[in-house]
This record gives C-alpha cells, structure tokens and sequence, in this order.
C-alpha cells in the first residue's frame, strides 16, 4: 500500500464520527438484510406504523409546515431577512447556488411527477372542492393542486433546515455543519456531542438513505421504463444492475470531483436541458390553452392555499383517505428529505443573507417549478381528456406512472428527440441527487466537515447505489412501496425537528439581533434582551 493510500485512509479514520457513522450504517444495512429475509414482515410492520402516523399525526405535519411557510415568507419581507451566513463573501454565484439548491434537493421527484401527478388529481379530484372527475373543472383542480404539493411547502421543510444548520454554523464558533446543529439553541451549543444530537444525527443518515435511495430507485425505474416503451428493450436485473451501476460510477465521479467542478457544472447543464425541454413542450403543445390553465391554476392556489394546506378530510367523504394519500403523504417525505437537503443547503449558502437562502429555497425555486408543472402536467391532461394521448393504463395503475413522459412527448412531433431529451434529463438529474446527498450523508458521519474524504464519499455511493438497485429489484412495485413508507414514518420525527429549529431561529434571532415589532404599519427591528446596539445600528452579520 503505497504512502498516499495510507494518507487517504488515515484521513477516513481520522475524520469519521464513529458512532454515527457505524450506527448510521448499520441501520441501513440491516433494514435491506432483513428486507431479503422476511419482506412480507417488515412490509407489515411497516404499513401498521405508517398508519398509526396517518392516524394519529396528519394534522401535526399539516399545521407545522403550514407554520414553517408563513415563517419564510417572513423571513423574506421581514427585516431578519438581512441577517448573514459568517462574514465571508458568497462562495458561489446567484445562478450557481440556484441551481445546485434545485438540482441537488428536489428537482428530481419534479422531471418524474411532472407529466404524471396531474392526471391522477384530474381522476381523482380532491374532496375539498367537490368537482366531477374527469371533467373540464377537473383540469383546472388537478393542476393547481400539483402546484400546491410541489410549491412552497415541499421546498420549506428543506429551506428552514437549511437556514438553521447555516446560521448556526457559521455564526456561533465551534458549532460544526451537521444536521443536529440546526437546534443548537435547545440542545445547547456544548451539548452538540451529546446523546440527543447523536440520535439526530443517526436519524438523519438513515432517512437520507432511504429516501433518496427510493427516489433514486424510482429515477433509474423511469430511465429503463423508457428503454422498454420506445425500443422494446427489456433489461431483466442484469441489466437494472449495470444501469444502476454505471449511474452509481457517474454521480460517484461527480461527486469526488467535489461541488465546484461536479455538482455545481452538471446542475447548470441541468437547469440549462429543463428549460429547454419545458419550452418546447409549450410550443408544440396547447400554448394559449397552457397559459389561461397556468393562470387560472396559479390564482386558485394562491386564494385557496390556506384551505388546502389546513385540509384534513375530516367531515368530507373520502377526504381523509385522499389527504393521506397525497398530502400527508407528501409532506412527510419531504421532511425525510430535509436533513440532507438541509444540509446541503447549507453548505453553499456560506456567504449568503438569511433573505436570499429563504427566496431561493421556496420563491426563486417555485418560479421554476410552477411552468413545469403547468406545461408538462397541463399538457398531460389536456391530451388525456381531448384524446391526443391516452394515460388511461397508467390512471389505472395496469402501468407505472414512470412511462406517463415517454406516452406524452410520443404524441408531439420530433418525439423521439424529446424523449431521449428527457431521458438524458432523468440521467443527469439522478445524478446530481445522489451525489449532493451523498455528499450530505458523508459530512452527518464526520461531525460535520464540509470536504469528508473521497473513501466516506465513495463508500456511501456505494451503499447509496445498491440501496436504489435492491428497490428496482426485490419485491418488485411493493418493495419500492414498503421503503417509502418506512420513509414517511422517518420523515415523521423530522417534522418536530423542523418546528424546533424555527422556533430556535426566532429566538436567537430575537436576542441577537433584536426583536421584530410592529410600528407605524411596518416591521422594524426593535431592542432585544441580549442586544447592546441601538435598533438602528446593524447587528454583527447583518448584510446591509
């Protein structure tokens, strides 16, 4: 073994956090072994908790991400919004950091539900607003209630966390950038070693696994779906294994290259093909129609978005099956996703004032979901109910709602230009995913350092990869659908996670920056208790 060899290991064990990162894999590994042995019980273990949680839990998820939305738009308009991440200028420009955050924690699930979602609302309305199913309301409905799942709340759970981790990590000395951090103000900065953030942080390391292996596994699903749709070629696990494998190699690859030369380039190419893809759906597609849809869709989410934010089914037939189904359902994914979306979040945000990191992660983002949704869900729809394409086996769940992409651009001209563009898409985007989380995932088992060492990288895209491959393959569509539940029950402890470190936020906001109140009908920053300066002096870290 030669000297840099033995560097690069010294290094790994040097940096590594043993307990959380030994815990943190043993926990993966053993839920996959004993997934191999007893599926059909841990999938019962699994759906009996998942619904305990829906049972008992839904409201809470409703109302804290509801609350942690309102908190951001706040923090937006309010005047903590100039309060900055360290005292160093921004690492990344505005157009990078945009697109990593979008690329790396959520744009994924958007290229796989985008030309889908819609069409199973637009069968499938929700008991909130009492339309026929499959009429000409019903694509108004479906729309808009895609937008209001992929808008501004899904991106709130990983922007809060994102602020939080920053803020305290590179404003408090000796706070390290690890998820647990995010609560510094209840755990208490010398108790970031302790027991509790332990657990936090073990948590976090199996729901980033897990969720973005299910993800992922669903991505690399889509990509071999649209081999068999347009070419007949049918893989077998053989060929799901090397498909996955040669992905793992790809986001392996751009993630040892590390953020600047791998993610931060394969994200603007992304954003770069989404855009195009999404334009020219709307050109060749019904372009007034999409435009008055979008309109109509985005106004009605915006007048309706406390009822269905708050919308519990309870009283409604159906309902509370429905919100479960979707919403909740939605939510508590998210948050699963949160610690290492938050994470990520903040590693590029160093630099950053708290306003920018909050518009970025739901306004700048949602700018970018919205038209995609409307164009390429919108479209879905349209050709669905005028007969132009037909989704009927896919509403039906006789086919995966992986192919709904490959059956729409197949009815536009130059399909099969389209669909290889949304494929390569699919490709690029799984990439991006699964190296920024990977990325995350190695930093949770390092106690925090912002460049861990190429073996932890490697080591857990290695886990990460196999993880997505035993999905795509065991137990076929159940295997795929026990791991996201077992997600949803993960994502369940993060919701309390989040609304405690909103609240710590609003805090230590509070005492060291002042506090905000009201005068004269605007906010302004009044004296806090731990606040020496006069209100109109800018407080340390303040970007003015």
């Amino acid at each position: 073994m030669s000297d840099d060899e033995l560097g690069a290991f010294g290094r790994f064990r040097e940096e590594i956090d043993p307990i959380v990162f030994l815990v943190g894999a043993a926990i993966t590994m053993s839920v996959i072994v004993t997934f191999f042995i007893d599926p059909t019980a841990v999938q019962n273990a699994i759906g009996y908790l998942n619904g305990v949680m829906n049972q008992y839990l839904n409201w809470v998820l409703l109302v804290i991400v509801f609350l942690i939305v309102l908190f951001l738009i706040f923090l937006i308009l309010g005047p903590w919004g100039k309060i900055k991440f360290g005292d160093e200028p921004p690492e990344y420009s505005f157009v990078s950091f945009f697109t990593m955050l979008y690329s790396a924690g959520f744009a994924a699930g958007v290229v796989f539900w985008g030309p889908t979602e819609a069409l199973f609302y637009y069968a499938d309305p929700s008991p909130l607003f009492g339309v026929e199913a499959g009429s000409a309301e019903a694509i108004t409905i479906a729309v808009q209630q895609t937008l209001f799942h992929w808008a501004l709340p899904q991106l709130a759970v990983f922007t809060i966390m994102g602020i939080a981790i920053g803020y305290f990590a590179y404003n408090y000395e000796g706070v390290p950038l690890r998820v647990s951090s995010a609560l510094t103000p209840i755990l208490g900065k010398d108790n970031l070693d302790g027991p509790a953030a332990k657990v936090i942080d073990i948590l976090a390391v199996f729901a980033t696994i897990g969720g973005v292996a299910t993800s992922l596994g669903f991505i690399g699903s889509q990509f071999i779906s649209g081999l068999e749709f347009q070419w007949g070629i049918d893989l077998g696990n053989t060929g799901i294994l090397l498909v996955v494998t040669t992905m793992t190699l790809l986001f392996t690859v751009s993630m040892v290259l590390g953020v600047d030369k791998g993610i931060r380039r394969l994200s603007n190419f992304n954003m770069i093909l989404f855009v195009t893809l999404m334009l020219v759906t709307f050109i060749v597609g019904p372009s007034v129609f999409l435009v008055l849809l979008g309109t109509q869709a985005v106004g009605g989410m915006i007048s309706d978005f406390v009822s269905m934010s708050l919308f519990t089914g309870a009283g409604v037939e159906g309902g509370t099956e429905w919100t479960n189904a979707w919403t909740v359902f939605y939510w508590a994914w998210a948050l699963s996703w949160s610690p290492f979306a938050g994470l990520f979040i903040a590693r590029i945000s160093k630099g950053r004032t708290v306003r920018e990191v909050a518009f970025t992660g739901i306004a700048a983002t949602s700018a970018a979901t919205i038209p995609w949704f409307t164009f390429i869900g919108g479209t879905a729809v349209w050709a669905q109910h005028t007969g132009v394409a037909d989704f009927s086996a896919v509403i039906a769940g006789e086919i995966g709602p992986e192919t709904s992409g490959f059956i729409l651009f197949e009815a536009f001209p130059f399909g099969t230009v389209l669909m290889i563009s949304f494929m390569i898409l699919v490709t690029t985007f799984f990439i991006t995913s699964a190296d920024s989380s990977t990325l995350a995932v190695s930093m949770m088992t390092t106690g925090g350092k912002a460049s861990p060492s190429t073996i932890n990288r490697v080591f857990w895209g290695v886990v990460l990869g196999l993880t997505a491959a035993i999905l795509m393959i065991i137990g076929g569509e159940g295997g795929a659908e026990a791991l996201q539940q077992a997600v949803v029950i993960t994502g369940a402890p993060f919701a309390f996670v989040c609304f405690l470190a909103m609240l710590g936020l609003a805090k230590q906001f509070s005492a060291n920056h002042g506090r905000v109140i009201l005068q004269d009908g605007a906010w302004i920053i009044g004296s806090g208790p731990d606040r020496e300066q006069p209100a109109e002096a800018p407080a340390t870290g303040d970007d003015d």
